[in-house]
């Protein structure tokens, strides 16, 4: 309980600080990233970030997104969003997340058409219900107090026939409880996939470049939390991914459909 709450509050304080100092937006992404043999196709500006931008694709793949209305819950800084509505082209792309500094970024930064931002809690979705065709949330509820309240939010705020894809770490006598939850959200299960090796493989390739990313953003203080928190090759945090203490998951669930009686 006390490393979560550590953990929590190095991810506020390295949010609040790259909301500062990163005037050039390079970091749009904060996630883990996944690799395999998989090498979308990716404009020249988008290259730098294809671990994390194939962690989105993998994520909403199993999904077709033409004409969806498309809700990212925990957007950050946008990276992931943009690249949904940019390269899949739903109808119209969400974001919400708790910090309002990542907000007011992503809405200074993406111009795009048919995207917007809010600032929004994950267990109270400022939304109506029966909104949304796809709710996404990747890397993002294991920082939620109470993810039983957002699963409830994700629920009534999909149509029914509506899709949750779903993608994040858990330590590994957590996945139970995971999915215990997960099985009483009265959300339907499609499929579920331990995609750790291919996250480790992610860290591993692209450790030279966040750690270039950290000696250009970071002061030298905090060179080695930073390492940590971005789970560059030998810190604990990929230490448990090598070691499977932490698991990395994924999951398709749909919303049941209604059931209307013939006439």
């Amino acid at each position: 309980m006390i490393v979560n709450k550590l953990r929590n509050q190095f991810f506020k304080l390295w949010y609040w600080y790259i909301s500062t100092v990163d005037k050039n937006a390079d970091i749009v992404f904060m996630n883990y990233g996944y690799s395999n043999n998989m090498r979308i196709s990716l404009k020249g500006k988008d290259e730098k970030n294809r671990y994390s931008i194939q962690l989105y694709h993998h994520t909403i793949s199993p999904v077709k997104l033409s004409r969806k209305h498309v809700l990212e819950v925990g957007c950050g800084r946008g990276g992931g969003l943009s690249y949904i509505n940019r390269y899949l082209r739903p109808e119209t792309c969400t974001g919400i997340d708790l910090n309002n500094k990542a907000v007011r970024f992503c809405r200074r930064y993406y111009k795009e058409k048919n995207i917007s931002f809010f600032q929004g809690n994950a267990q109270n979705i400022p939304f109506e219900a029966n909104s949304f065709d796809i709710v996404v949330n990747v890397e993002s509820s294991h920082r939620y107090p109470e993810n039983e309240l957002f699963l409830s939010e994700v629920y009534r705020v999909l149509k029914p026939g509506g899709h949750f894809m779903f993608t994040d770490f858990r330590d590994d006598h957590k996945v139970e409880k995971l999915d215990y939850q997960l099985s009483n959200s009265n959300l339907i299960l499609e499929s579920k996939n331990d995609i750790t090796e291919h996250v480790l493989e992610a860290l591993t390739i692209a450790t030279p470049e966040r750690e270039n990313l950290i000696k250009k953003l970071a002061p030298k203080l905090l060179h080695n939390l930073s390492k940590k928190f971005a789970a560059t090759v030998g810190t604990p945090t990929y230490n448990k991914f090598l070691t499977r203490k932490f698991r990395y998951l994924h999951y398709v669930m749909r919303k049941r459909e209604i059931k209307t009686g013939k006439h």
